[in-house]
């Protein structure tokens, strides 16, 4: 459910140990500014990749499963909580069913995300409606449609949610890119309601150089404030699991309660029924006896369907409460199981983090170490480069030296061929 309710503060470089002021409007922004970075990568890494690979993509890509963990996340920003019994519910399928009322070509889209089976809760079909418009190769186009009518927009998000401001824009001026891409999926057996979407972050800083050592630290920072915040995230669901168990013990508590007072109301009932019988049988046998006694029993037979009418009408008002109770505890236990599902997608996502807090660690080890390799060779290089100065400082007097000599050469050269030439003359 790519639900995951995830901290983006830390990613793309930023510390969250830094002394800026934690309001909401600065951890807003910091987390649009995260979500835009990573949306970047992830559709570099997968426009690259796609083109070295060289065929159509399929559902089971990793670069291209990233991407769309990555725009559910940027989906998700600053979403408008729907209030319904089992909690808050967030889904990022409404602002998408809008599209078709702005750009008509969309409208065969969301009647095939309907149209599919075993879609059966609003993240599956919001998932579904990206790879549909992926597969189109529309999706630039319908979210810069969608992003251009913030009066709309408003209704779901936030005001200061990602799709409201300027990041959003960018992002969907960034997915134009895509349309160079070919995909393929079926979606027919795929189970797009139940999957957890975590970002995998190994699978672009690996990618680093050694001019990024620097910049280590702070994403390991960023991995760790995540991990504190999954985990705090894990001990409040954990208190709210707690407290529906407390809720679910009171209804079966009330629950019992109810059935005894349901069965003793059985009990007066069939002894009712039984008096009203021996009351009519008694009517019958003392028929033929003076009025007195029968405007007796007559009394005595109304005030038995009386009460027996109350006792019934009970027995309907504790039948009903029952069956209230019984839709309550019902609810409640399947609150409990998504509950459940959620913790287990949380820890699941807790061991993401620890993991790649280890890869950035090993990663900022090598890199450490690549570094001083570096910074070793650049010393010897330079020690390379001063000797050859030197020598060629040296060689470059020695040839200004070869060049006077020459010189010097070609003049007494010159002063034997003319004392030559004067000797000859004179032989002559």
């Amino acid at each position: 459910m790519m639900m995951m309710m995830m901290n983006y503060t830390g990613i793309g470089g930023s510390n969250s140990n830094d002394k800026a002021p934690k309001n909401p409007n600065y951890l807003m922004a910091n987390e649009r500014m995260n979500l835009m970075n990573m949306a970047k990568l992830s559709i570099k890494g997968l426009i690259e990749s796609a083109l070295n690979l060289g065929r159509t993509l399929d559902s089971d890509y990793a670069p291209l499963q990233q991407f769309f963990v990555v725009m559910e996340h940027c989906l998700k920003h600053g979403l408008k909580a729907k209030k319904t019994f089992l909690g808050q519910n967030k889904s990022f399928w409404g602002p998408l069913e809008l599209v078709e009322k702005l750009v008509p070509e969309a409208s065969e889209i969301t009647a095939s995300v309907k149209d599919l089976p075993g879609l059966r809760t609003p993240v599956g079909r919001g998932r579904a409606w990206l790879r549909l418009a992926l597969m189109q190769k529309k999706l630039s186009e319908y979210m810069k449609a969608l992003i251009n009518r913030k009066d709309l927009l408003s209704e779901f998000y936030e005001p200061n949610a990602l799709m409201m401001e300027e990041e959003g824009a960018i992002i969907s001026g960034l997915l134009v890119g895509l349309n160079v891409i070919d995909a393929n999926f079926c979606m027919k057996g795929e189970d797009l309601d139940s999957q957890v979407g975590v970002i995998d972050f190994s699978m672009y800083l690996k990618e680093g150089s050694i001019a990024k050592c620097s910049e280590g630290d702070g994403q390991i920072t960023a991995i760790l404030d995540q991990k504190n915040y999954v985990e705090e995230l894990n001990r409040q669901l954990s208190a709210t699991v707690n407290n529906l168990q407390a809720k679910v013990d009171a209804l079966e508590k009330s629950n019992t309660k109810l059935t005894e007072e349901l069965a003793v109301a059985n009990n007066r009932i069939i002894t009712m029924q039984e008096e009203m019988e021996r009351v009519k049988e008694d009517g019958s046998y003392y028929t033929k006896g003076n009025k007195q006694e029968r405007t007796s029993d007559g009394q005595a037979l109304s005030e038995a369907r009386k009460q027996l009418k109350e006792e019934t009408q009970l027995r309907l008002d504790v039948e009903k409460e029952l069956e209230v109770q019984i839709g309550m505890r019902q609810e409640m236990e399947m609150a409990m199981k998504m509950m459940d599902k959620d913790v287990c997608e949380k820890q699941d996502a807790l061991a993401a983090l620890r993991q790649q807090i280890d890869d950035l660690r090993a990663l900022k080890h090598e890199l450490s170490f690549k570094l001083q390799s570096s910074d070793l060779a650049m010393k010897q290089k330079n020690e390379l480069n001063s000797r050859l100065e030197e020598k060629t400082n040296q060689m470059a007097a020695t040839i200004k030296q070869l060049e006077q000599s020459e010189k010097d050469l070609v003049k007494q050269a010159k002063t034997i061929n003319s004392a030559a030439h004067k000797l000859l003359q004179k032989q002559h």
